[in-house]
């Protein structure tokens, strides 16, 4: 069922399948940056027969409107598991959603039953802030050339396809679909506090999944996250760049379903 979730001076475009799954425990999809919540359409089927599922698109993304306030992705989170009534959830955040879910984590340890982590983001960890791109992007943007950017972005997260809108158009309708959000976001989404060095306080099953073809400062920020928080299952993913759903959709399901069993 498809719906508006209230947050902090905005709202949140969610669909929830229903039902108590299994075994009462749901699962929360938090997508990346790089795509909105149609990144888990790959893995859908197979979750939704098992689980009840809750995606929704962060503010500016999908169906969600732009923000229009400061906000913190961690709350608004929070703010979905709220109006789903969810005392606890297994959480499976990528990248960006992957940092909000470290973060609410972290924040909010009670409602957190585990963590199936792919390519995160973390705060606090200072090489993942890259002024070089943002600062093309800003640069390209202002030559009005969105395709120039869709380009670039490919390029850095894109490998496992080619890295180029040509080679790989399915990631590129992905990225072109996010620029309005990252627009409508500048100035608006906010990090929220450090949480890299406060990874040792997580103490809930959690798997994380890097992709080998990601780029090595994703890669080395995911191991070193694995690293931080306590007895974490880190897998390698082959075949996968910053788009691991597009790319290895079954191993994803896998590791998920395994987390799902491991948090009960």
């Amino acid at each position: 069922m498809e719906t508006m979730v209230k947050t902090d001076g905005g709202e949140l475009w969610a669909d929830d399948t229903g039902g108590e799954g299994r075994d009462g425990l749901p699962l929360v999809l938090v997508h990346p940056g790089v795509g909105d919540s149609t990144i888990w359409d790959p893995v859908l089927p197979a979750l939704t027969a098992r689980h009840r599922v809750i995606r929704y698109d962060a503010r500016g993304y999908g169906r969600s409107p732009a923000p229009t306030v400061p906000y913190l992705p961690a709350a608004d989170l929070s703010a979905v598991l709220d109006h789903f009534g969810l005392g606890r959830a297994v959480l499976v955040g990528s990248s960006m959603g992957g940092a909000a879910s470290l973060s609410l984590t972290l924040d909010e340890p009670e409602r957190v039953a585990g963590l199936a982590l792919f390519v995160p983001g973390v705060t606090g960890y200072a090489d993942l802030d890259d002024a070089e791109f943002y600062g093309d992007v800003e640069r390209l943007a202002k030559a009005g050339d969105m395709e120039g950017i869709v380009r670039l972005g490919m390029g850095l997260w894109g490998a496992a396809g080619g890295g180029t809108p040509e080679s790989d158009p399915v990631v590129a309708a992905h990225f072109r679909a996010v620029l309005p959000a990252w627009f409508a976001n500048v100035g608006h989404q906010q990090p929220g506090p450090p949480a890299f060095d406060r990874l040792g306080e997580i103490a809930v099953p959690t798997v994380l999944a890097l992709g080998e073809l990601d780029r090595p400062v994703v890669v080395r920020c995911n191991e070193e996250i694995a690293a931080r928080i306590p007895h974490c299952r880190l897998e390698r993913l082959a075949a996968t760049d910053h788009y691991p759903t597009l790319r290895e959709p079954e191993t994803v399901t896998r590791l998920i379903e395994e987390l799902h069993a491991e948090a009960r």
